[in-house]
């Protein structure tokens, strides 16, 4: 290997994966000498001296750009006090984990012993080769100010004091939302800050940049009000001093249209509350006990908006919904400090985000049905997985607007794909198929309304745009349901079959004459047409709906009848099939049969395997087909290989441009350097195949259901193949995300279909001018 080459190698084995994604040691490879060589001496050199011309390039060749110090001294813990820097330790470790979990930052956690603010900046500031970004935490008053705006000043990387700014973000948006919720207006409430540390400092400080007025706040520490004429007052004490003639909490309460406590368990009482203004805001924050019992505030006032620091009660003002997303933005961009501007915009960010509606995964956490922007709503949930990609942009592109980011972001969308990839929830084609379904919602008919999943997909995709549902079912009682649930579906048409005569008589007439041969009578059409599912089935066929969801609450195969009859099977098809699109850490694979076929001939895996190739390609994927048996290619005799292997002759012969191949055990089909190696004919060598063909509906229902509760792979489907027009069949009990989910390719197989009719129809036309057109003479 050439000098030049062994360079390039030790400068790829050092770079970042991805932009800001760290990439220690331990995740590259270190299995030989080689990699043992290039992780260190002599091939680190290479890096070094790149970082020596060029400082910048620390990003590149480090884990800098993804690694941010939580750093303490232990003399404001929790509500603990000064309890030294050891004890903080655990508090510091917990954050870290947080940073990584919820925003994929990486974290050491220091902690110094000194109190002395020269010495603690000096520290901090030493290490600024070292890190992206400072948090500092757990710091007492007023010291934290002073550490604070100085390693501002002197660093050039952020640098935020959580418990100051994160308290301060949070409850700026909850305050947004309460007072629209409550119809007050910031620049005309009357504050009472109880509590004069740092975070209610730092809060009172931002509700004045969005708008509060300073001569309506009152804040108050252990002496009572902070009045402009008392002795000695500290500078940031001073800053929110009131002229008004009052000394107590109590007195301060009176026609308060707000109360922010950060301060001490059961200062505010009941008789304080009644003395509020109408409609009043209460954010009692300390903790673990708040200034007055959610339960009691509730309980003695109606009006009230209550929020806390606790997560067993509803509006939870949680530092995590701000910091590690804060942090994330700031560390994209390499922004040189966290200034007021990105604060503001994560505020507006997370203001936001809770009045959208709330994924099913969220209202399943936290065991409800359906969040909703409202009184027991004004933030969103520490585990809403949207926090990062709204955020987080939020933040860089504020940092770049004010000029304090050194790397510019102009592709959003793909700043956002890479968020998501950085949690893991990497569903890159779902979201693509969830796009593509965005651009022309279709009508969607579901047959089973009168059910609160249905009806909650149903909200969800009207409001995402992906569908324009349909309802069948008792109006009366879907009605309730939407009532009940408080949710969203105003304007969305709902159909009962029962009281549609005609049209119903108008679907059995014509089911009549597709089916009188095969014992079916004009009767027993009629009374069949009272199921939805027959129902839903001719809304399709007759064009009055583009496709069915059916099948939460009924089998598989009482669902699939009346589309068979009512539908029938897609010319030049000779079956259908069920496929499911299984969402793994290394991509999308297909698995088909899955739901129909209980045992296929070889010239059934054929149908199949054509359906499947055909379908793959709807999603932009290259199909790469692997017909699964206990036998690699001749190595066992038995039924099952002898038809896979029947099946594989067959399609080379007919359809040779299918990329397919068999038989082999599923883990060759997987593994390209497995089948590389030990079969090298195969079609299948230099990419794992994406298409899983099985040989019968037992293995393929096992395998999908395995590897989703074993390989934490998400399954999409059934998705069913072979008929005229669409019908997707649901799992019995699926949940909300996975309706939404065949609804999305509900909408996708509509799309397709009419643009395949649309291309069919422009090629007819030109065949047909050719014909018309007159011969030169």
């Amino acid at each position: 290997m050439s000098k030049i080459n062994r360079k390039q190698d030790a400068l790829d084995y050092h770079s970042q994966g991805r932009p800001g994604k760290i990439q220690v040691v331990s995740t590259k490879p270190t299995n030989s000498q080689r990699d043992l060589a290039l992780a260190y001496s002599p091939g680190v050199a290479e890096p070094c001296l790149k970082i020596a011309e060029n400082k910048d390039d620390v990003y590149k060749y480090t884990a800098k750009g993804n690694l941010v110090a939580v750093i303490s001294n232990g003399t404001a813990v929790l509500g603990l006090g000064d309890i030294g820097p050891e004890a903080a330790k655990p508090v510091m470790e917990g954050k870290g984990i947080l940073f990584k979990i919820f925003a994929d930052i990486d974290v050491f956690d220091l902690e110094l012993d000194t109190k002395n603010i020269d010495e603690f900046v000096k520290i901090v500031k030493a290490l600024e080769p070292t890190f992206g970004g400072i948090n500092l935490e757990d710091i007492k008053a007023p010291e934290c100010f002073e550490i604070e705006r100085r390693l501002k000043e002197e660093m050039s990387i952020p640098v935020m004091h959580d418990d100051q700014h994160g308290t301060a973000i949070i409850s700026s948006a909850a305050l947004i939302n309460a007072c629209e919720i409550q119809k007050k207006k910031l620049d005309r409430i009357r504050i009472v800050v109880n509590g004069a540390g740092a975070a209610a400092i730092s809060c009172t400080r931002l509700y004045v940049s969005l708008g509060a007025k300073r001569d309506n706040i009152v804040m108050l520490d252990r002496s009572g009000v902070i009045r402009q004429d008392r002795e000695d007052l500290e500078g940031t004490k001073a800053e929110f001093a009131t002229n008004r003639k009052i000394n107590t909490l109590e007195e301060a309460m009176k026609d308060a249209d707000v109360f922010i406590g950060l301060s001490s368990p059961d200062v505010l009482t009941t008789d304080m509350l009644k003395i509020m203004a109408k409609n009043p805001i209460v954010f009692a924050m300390a903790n673990p006990n708040p200034e007055i019992g959610y339960d009691l505030a509730v309980r003695t006032r109606k009006d009230i908006i209550m929020a806390t620091g606790r997560s067993d009660f509803p509006n939870q003002v949680n530092n995590v919904l701000g910091f590690p997303y804060i942090f994330r933005g700031a560390l994209d961009v390499r922004a040189t400090a966290i200034n007021e501007e990105m604060k503001i915009a994560a505020v507006r960010a997370i203001a936001d985000l809770a009045k959208r509606t709330v994924p099913e995964a969220v209202n399943l956490a936290y065991n409800t049905k359906n969040l909703k922007f409202g009184s027991e709503y004004i933030i969103p949930k520490p585990i809403d997985f949207r926090l990062i990609t709204v955020v987080s942009p939020a933040v860089a592109k504020a940092a770049i607007d004010s000029g304090v980011a050194r790397k510019i972001i102009t592709d959003w969308d793909a700043y956002k794909e890479e968020l998501k990839t950085r949690l893991g929830v990497d569903d890159a084609l779902l979201r693509a198929v969830t796009n593509k379904a965005k651009s022309s919602p279709k009508r969607i008919v579901f047959a089973e309304a009168d059910n609160y999943k249905i009806l909650k997909a149903a909200q969800i995709v009207k409001d995402d745009g992906i569908a324009i549902p349909i309802l069948l079912g008792n109006k009366i009682r879907i009605q309730e349901i939407i009532s009940e649930n408080e949710l969203d579906l105003e304007g969305v048409l709902i159909i009962n079959p029962l009281e549609e005569i005609e049209k119903s008589l108008m679907y059995a007439e014509n089911l009549f004459n597709k089916r009188q041969r095969r014992g079916l009578t004009l009767f027993e059409a009629k009374k069949l047409m009272r199921d939805r599912n027959y129902y839903g089935s001719s809304m399709v066929q007759f064009g009055e709906a583009d496709a069915l969801i059916s099948g939460l609450t009924r089998n598989y195969a009482s669902t699939i009848k009346p589309a068979l009859q009512v539908i029938g099977i897609e010319e030049g098809v000779n079956r259908v099939a069920g496929m499911y699109m299984m969402l793994t850490k290394k991509g999308p694979v297909f698995f088909g049969d899955t739901t129909v076929n209980e045992n296929p001939t070889a010239e059934e895996l054929v149908d199949i395997s054509i359906l499947l190739d055909r379908s793959v390609k709807k999603f932009n994927i290259s199909p790469r087909l692997a017909l699964l048996s206990y036998s690699n290619f001749g190595s066992n005799e038995g039924e099952v290989p002898e038809k896979t292997r029947e099946a594989v002759k067959i399609m080379h012969t007919r359809y040779p441009e299918i990329v397919v191949d068999g038989e082999m055990q599923a883990n060759f089909a997987m593994n390209a350097n497995l089948l590389k190696d030990n079969f090298p004919f195969s079609i299948l060598n230099g990419a794992p195949a994406n298409v899983l063909v099985f040989p019968n509906l037992e293995s393929g229902n096992i395998a999908y259901k395995l590897l989703q509760e074993l390989g934490d792979a998400e399954a999409v489907g059934p998705i069913l193949l072979g008929l005229k027009k669409p019908v997707h069949v649901l799992q019995l009990g699926s949940s909300v995300r996975e309706i939404v989910n065949m609804v999305t390719i509900a909408v996708v197989d509509v799309q397709s279909r009419q643009e395949n009719v649309s291309e069919e129809v422009i090629k007819r036309k030109g065949i047909f001018n050719r014909i018309r057109k007159p011969a030169k003479k």
